[in-house]
């Protein structure tokens, strides 16, 4: 029995160790390599899904198939990933390289019959595994800059059969990318957790700075604590050679040197990537406590304390985080926390006569009022009824009332002092389907559209012709599309050119479009913020660059909606052209080397649908 198990562990050594040495790295394998991005790296709104390798800042470095395979998907686009590959490998795996400049000729080649076969030109084809075969070492392509791309790499990934993004330094590149650089660490915080919790007697999220001491990090002064509450770490992490930022894959969170949450960005399911919105703080502090409906399989969880942080009155707890890269570089965070009796206990104080301020925790509404001289109970009205509540606690001549929003939605609280109509409307749960309408705004919910129970303020303000929506702050997200048809949004005739944008925090207003059914207008989001109603009859620019037998050459531009699409005819033939929206330049790819010659036709559009046409003669 024993030499089974140890002919069995040898065995998934020696496999394991063969099927690493299968894969060859894509950039100058056997060589020194650097990255610009790493597995699990936190980007804007996703996690980094691949690693990025340098390629020297310029573009056109070979780029090699990890191994034999197909290639079985092959996509064309001026955003996202630009120019990308997908290779499928006998294993089930498969591996994707992003951003390429270009193709391999046979690539290529395919790409173009395709392309000028639909006559579109950005496709995505998806192919069988007798079409385009590669072997391992062939290059499949070169180093570039397309898509949504800051500067020429090679975003590079390994997905596992399921189609999950996995780490890919798992597979032995330890020649190419070397690293002896720990993580570091910036901040923490900690969060109240629910109704009764308080951190330093505040119920308020609370951040600290530790310092570094000895090799580890420490925050030198205990923190007060009542209840339950969770710990959040704002983190980076370093590589030997190179100034970028990288991400931590992996964090533990110890109470008393017992494990009680454990984080591994080991894979990224892509049907549940948004959720990463609620894996983080503002995109920037790692949640080392469960959150409501998070589905992603990357915790541990400890069963008893559920993550949580709770002390009894007076105990005082040693509290350790560990910070991991994927070579085992690690630091160490220690802290100390001891456990308090809330105090509601409320204090005669001069009166801090600042405005009210309501603000919103999950499903905890937080008034911060002035002091009242006839009286401290608030009375919330909510339909029929009418409930009293005093200060959660007073705090710098300011009264704090808490109220849990999961037991009703009020209408309005009188503070004694004045009556307040708080924003939030109504609770949408999560993954329900349901449609909410107060008469001026529906909003269709699908049972995907939201990440967590959502808590719905909006605000509509009409002029003539016009509106102005503004629905959730910008740190609640959604899932999925949220549907939002405005009523009675605009009576003008002609409404071909009057669209939806959403205002950025700069002012910049993005298109998003809408459709009219007679005065109503009716438009998907997958981000809250605020919408507004514009106009655009302007049409798209057009500079012609270089027009010849060899190539048709053009800068195009819109200033307000953006471009939508585009095409080009030479004698009355389309002709195939490439997009680069960074540089705002379109070119042409021939189907055969037949010089061009007669008519050329370009037309642009953009999202509001106005269109620009060039017209001009090649001898």
């Amino acid at each position: 029995m024993k030499l089974n198990k140890l002919f069995l562990l040898l065995f998934c050594l020696l496999s394991g160790s063969l099927f690493a040495q299968g894969y060859l790295f894509p950039v100058k394998p056997g060589q020194r390599n650097f990255l610009s991005g790493n597995f699990s790296e936190i980007r804007p709104n996703h996690f980094h899904s691949g690693i990025d390798i340098k390629i020297g800042g310029v573009d056109g470095e070979p780029i090699l198939s990890i191994a034999d395979g197909y290639v079985y998907r092959v996509k064309i686009s001026s955003f996202g990933y630009g120019n990308v590959l997908y290779v499928k490998h006998p294993n089930g795996q498969s591996s994707v390289y992003a951003h390429l400049q270009k193709f391999s000729p046979k690539i290529m080649e395919r790409m173009k019959q395709e392309m000028y076969a639909v006559q579109k030109n950005e496709l995505e084809v998806y192919l069988d595994e007798n079409t385009l075969s590669v072997k391992r070492g062939e290059v499949i392509g070169y180093g570039g800059n397309t898509g949504s791309s800051g500067g020429p790499h090679l975003h590079f990934e390994i997905r596992d059969s399921l189609d999950r993004a996995i780490e890919p330094l798992k597979f032995g590149f330890n020649k190419e990318v070397l690293d002896n650089t720990p993580p570091i660490l910036y901040r923490i915080a900690l969060r109240p957790m629910d109704f009764e919790s308080r951190v330093n007697g505040k119920f308020e999220r609370q951040e600290f700075t530790p310092i570094l001491e000895g090799g580890r990090y420490v925050l030198p002064n205990e923190i007060k604590i009542t209840g339950k509450v969770g710990l959040e770490v704002y983190a980076i992490d370093r590589q030997d050679g190179v100034s970028n930022i990288f991400g931590i894959p992996i964090y533990e969170l110890l109470e008393e040197d017992k494990p009680i949450f454990r984080i591994d960005v080991d894979h990224i399911d892509f049907n549940k990537g948004r959720f990463f919105l609620t894996h983080t703080h503002q995109n920037r502090f790692v949640r080392l406590y469960p959150y409501p409906n998070n589905p992603m399989q990357l915790y541990e969880v400890d069963t008893v304390s559920k993550g949580l942080i709770s002390a009894m009155d007076g105990q005082a707890k040693k509290l350790q985080v560990n910070m991991k890269d994927f070579f085992g570089n690690t630091r160490i965070l220690t802290l100390n926390v001891v456990g308090e009796v809330k105090d509601n206990q409320y204090y005669t104080a001069t009166s801090n006569n600042a405005s009210t301020k309501i603000t919103y925790q999950r499903e905890v509404m937080v008034i911060d009022t002035k002091l009242s001289q006839v009286g401290s109970l608030a009375k919330v009205y909510a339909g029929e009824r009418i409930m009293e509540i005093a200060p959660a606690y007073e705090e710098n001549g300011r009264r704090i009332y808490l109220w849990n929003m999961d037991f009703a939605i009020p209408d309005s609280i009188d503070l004694c002092t004045e009556l307040v109509n708080p924003e939030i409307i109504s609770k949408i749960p999560f993954a329900e389907e349901l449609i909410f309408t107060d008469g001026d705004v529906t909003l269709g919910f699908s049972d995907d559209t939201l990440l967590d129970d959502l808590f719905l303020r909006y605000k509509l303000q009409r002029r003539e012709n016009d509106f102005s929506l503004s629905i959730n702050p910008s740190g609640d997200y959604l899932q999925q599309n949220l549907d939002i048809k405005i009523h009675q949004a605009a009576s003008k005739p002609d409404k071909s050119r009057l669209h939806v944008y959403a205002v950025a925090g700069n002012g910049r207003k993005n298109f998003v479009g809408g459709t009219w059914e007679g005065d109503d207008i009716q438009f998907k989001t997958r981000n809250f913020g605020t919408f507004v109603l514009d106009s655009d009859e302007i049409p798209p620019r057009i500079l012609p660059i270089r027009v010849n037998a060899s190539e048709i050459r053009f800068r195009i531009s819109d200033e307000k909606s953006g471009i939508r699409d585009f095409e080009a005819f030479i004698n009355g033939d389309w002709v195939m052209m490439r997009y680069e929206h960074k540089q705002a330049v379109i070119w042409s790819e021939k189907l055969d080397k037949q010089p061009f010659k007669g008519e050329v036709l370009l037309r642009v559009r953009d999202m509001a649908g106005n269109e620009a046409t060039w017209t001009g003669i090649i001898q």
